[in-house]
């Protein structure tokens, strides 16, 4: 299952939950608790993607944690987005 969790001109964040059934949307038992998915940064300017998962993925999501308790703005977040964008090295391909 993936959901928009983050959305601004520069990028677009989406979470990644390979853990639940996407018609039920109950866990789906996954056997290893440490692929249970991960975040996906759209860096919109560069065209540019990245998928965090794993060791990444978790500090992500405890730096986005960290920001999100100093009520961020849109700036901040894009900032914080920014640097993990820098390391996409793969382009964008529309379908």
């Amino acid at each position: 299952m993936q959901t928009m969790i983050y959305d601004s001109d520069a990028f677009s964040v989406f979470q990644v939950d390979w853990s639940r059934d996407p018609t039920t949307g109950t866990s789906a038992g996954v056997k290893d608790p440490g692929s249970h998915g991960g975040f996906e940064i759209v860096d919109k300017f560069a065209r540019k993607e990245i998928f965090l998962e794993g060791l990444l993925a978790d500090g992500f999501r405890a730096r986005v944690q960290t920001l999100m308790a100093t009520s961020p703005t849109t700036d901040d977040i894009d900032a914080l987005l920014d640097g993990f964008s820098a390391l996409s090295r793969q382009n964008l391909h529309t379908h």
